[in-house]
C-alpha cells in the first residue's frame, strides 16, 4: 500500500533554524539572563557558570546547553486520572486544551464578561470532559469567590475531582507548588508512580527579555524533581519586550526555552521539558498583544520548527482569538490558527475557548472550537489510499446507472473519511429556517447544556478525595479561608 502522507508546513529554511539556534547559544553565553531564584543560581554555580552576582546574571556556556539537550527526553507520555489512557507528546503528535489561566468568562446570556466562580469553574471541566477532540484539561478558568492567594491551587482541586483527563496547570505563588504537587502525589500515590505516569504539566514563564523569576525558576526545579513535566512558556512581544523582528523574537525565544530546559536538567537529569511559548506580535497602534495576528502564528510555528529541530516536544498558543465575543474574527483567528498549528505539527495546542487576547474563556467557543480541532486532526490524518485499486474497480462494479450511494464500499468508508462536526451548520436553507435560523453561537449554547446534562462524572477512590480536599482546606486555612465553596458531590 501507498504510504499516507501527513501534510506539514515549515517557516523557515534549516539554514535558517540553525542560525538562529546558533545565535541563541551565543545570546546565553556573552549577553546572558536574570536569574531571581537562590536555588537556581546555585545549581548553576555548582555547574560552573559564570554568574555576576551582584546583578544575579548568568552566563550560561555553550557546552553546558548541547549537554543538557542530549538528556532531554525527546517525547513524553501523559497519562489520565486513572493511568489508563496514555497521550504521547513528540513528533507530529497534536493535542489540544484549552489554554490558561482566563480571568473572566463570557457570560452566553448577556454577552458580557464576567469574573468566574466556582460554579464556572464546575461547568468549564464538565464540559471538556465530553469534547472528543480536545484531549487535556486545563485549570482554564480562576475563581474568584475564593481568595486570589489560594486561585491557582483551587482551579486544580476542582479539576482533579471533576475530570479524567490529564492537565495543564501551573502557579501564581511559590507557596502553591506544594499543595498542587501533593495533590498529584495523593492521586498517584507515590513519587515513582507519578514520575512513571505523570498526571499534568505545568507551565512555567521567563519573563521576557531574558529573566528567570523565583516563582517560574521553582516550578521548573520542583517539578523536575518529582518528573512532573515542564512546559516552557516564552512569551516575547515584538518591539516591546523581544526584538521587533520575526527572526529576532525567535532568538529570545529560543534562548529563554533554552535556559529553563537547563535550569530543569542540573535540577534532575533527564526530566521532562517541553519547547513552548505565548508569543506576541506586539500591536503599537493599541497597546495590545494580538494573539490571532498572523504573525503571532508565524512566530509560533517557526518556534515549533526549532524545537522539533531540537528534537524536543513541543508547545504554542494558537486557535485561539481577541474578539470579545464568538463571532466572525472568533472563527477566522482560531480556525487559522488551529489548521497552522495542526500543519507544524506542535504537539500541545492551548487556547480553544480563549478571547480577548487569553484573558476571558467562552463555553459556546469551546464547542466550536472542538469541532475545529476535529477537522484538523482529520486533516491531519491525510489522504490515506485503502484499498488497491483505488477506485478502477468501482467502476467496474458500478453498473450503467453510476450510483455510488448504494455501494458497499461507501458504507464501510464514508465515516471513516468524513468529519461532520457537532455544531457545524450543513443543512439547506429551508430546512435551517425550519429549525428556527440558528446562528452557530445559538447552536453551540444548546450544544453546551446537552454536553453539561451527559456528563458523568469519572470515579476517584473516597480515600483520594478524602486527601485531596484535605489537602486544600489545610492550605485555604494557612491563608485566612476556613470554609470552601460549596460544589455538588
Amino acid at each position: 500500500m501507498i504510504e499516507t502522507r501527513r501534510p506539514k508546513i515549515d517557516f523557515l529554511s534549516q539554514p535558517a533554524v540553525e542560525e538562529i539556534v546558533e545565535e541563541a547559544f551565543e545570546l546565553l553565553e556573552k549577553i546572558g539572563l536574570f536569574v531571581e531564584n537562590e536555588e537556581a543560581l546555585k545549581l548553576l554555580t555548582e555547574a560552573g557558570q559564570s554568574i555576576d552576582k551582584s546583578k544575579h546574571r548568568v552566563f550560561i556556556s555553550r557546552e553546558l546547553v548541547e549537554k543538557c539537550l542530549l538528556l532531554c527526553p525527546s517525547e513524553i507520555k501523559l497519562y489520565d486520572l486513572n493511568g489508563e489512557k496514555e497521550y504521547v507528546i513528540g513528533q507530529d503528535e497534536v493535542h489540544f486544551d484549552p489554554g490558561s489561566a482566563a480571568i473572566k468568562i463570557l457570560d452566553s446570556e448577556s454577552l458580557k464578561e464576567r469574573a468566574p466562580l466556582t460554579s464556572d469553574l464546575v461547568s468549564f471541566y464538565k464540559l471538556v470532559e465530553t469534547l472528543e477532540h480536545i484531549d487535556f484539561q486545563s485549570t482554564g478558568l480562576v475563581s474568584t469567590d475564593v481568595p486570589q492567594v489560594i486561585a491557582d491551587g483551587y482551579r486544580l482541586y476542582l479539576g482533579l475531582l471533576f475530570s479524567q483527563k490529564p492537565f495543564v496547570t501551573g502557579i501564581f505563588r511559590v507557596e502553591s507548588l506544594k499543595p498542587m504537587l501533593d495533590f498529584l502525589l495523593a492521586v498517584r500515590g507515590h513519587e515513582k508512580n507519578l514520575a512513571e505516569k505523570p498526571l499534568a504539566i505545568f507551565d512555567a514563564c521567563p519573563s521576557p527579555p531574558l529573566k528567570w523569576s523565583r516563582l517560574t525558576a521553582q516550578s521548573l526545579i520542583d517539578c523536575s524533581r518529582l518528573g512532573v513535566p515542564s512546559e516552557l512558556i516564552s512569551m516575547g512581544l515584538t518591539g516591546a519586550t523581544s526584538p521587533v523582528t520575526l527572526a529576532g523574537t525567535l532568538v529570545q525565544h529560543t534562548a529563554e526555552n533554552l535556559s529553563g530546559l537547563v535550569i530543569c536538567q542540573l535540577a534532575k537529569p533527564g526530566s521532562p521539558v517541553i519547547f513552548g511559548g505565548s508569543p506576541a506580535s506586539f500591536d503599537m497602534r493599541k497597546g495590545t498583544t494580538p494573539m490571532g495576528a498572523i504573525e503571532t502564528m508565524m512566530i509560533d510555528c517557526a518556534c515549533a520548527q526549532i524545537g522539533k529541530f531540537l528534537k524536543l516536544p513541543t508547545h504554542a498558543y494558537m486557535g485561539l482569538s481577541d474578539s470579545k465575543l464568538v463571532d466572525a474574527q472568533a472563527g477566522l483567528e482560531t480556525g487559522m490558527g488551529a489548521v497552522l498549528a495542526g500543519l507544524a505539527g506542535i504537539n500541545v495546542i492551548s487556547g480553544p475557548g480563549m478571547l480577548d487576547f487569553e484573558s476571558t474563556q467562552s463555553l459556546e467557543k469551546l464547542v466550536i472550537d472542538n469541532d475545529i480541532c476535529g477537522q484538523v486532526l482529520r486533516m491531519g490524518r491525510g489522504i490515506a489510499f485503502r484499498e488497491k485499486p483505488l477506485a478502477l474497480h468501482l467502476f467496474e462494479q458500478i453498473g450503467p446507472d453510476f450510483n455510488f450511494l448504494t455501494m458497499a464500499h461507501t458504507r464501510k468508508w464514508y465515516r471513516t473519511e468524513h468529519y461532520f462536526g457537532s455544531v457545524l451548520d450543513r443543512d439547506v436553507y429551508d430546512t435551517w429556517v425550519g429549525l428556527g435560523r440558528q446562528d452557530i453561537f445559538e447552536r453551540a449554547k444548546d450544544e453546551v447544556r446537552k454536553r453539561i446534562n451527559s456528563y458523568k462524572r469519572p470515579v476517584l477512590k473516597p480515600e483520594i478525595k478524602q486527601e485531596i480536599k484535605g489537602i486544600m482546606q489545610t492550605y485555604a486555612r494557612t491563608c485566612g479561608l476556613e470554609r470552601l465553596p460549596q460544589i455538588a458531590e
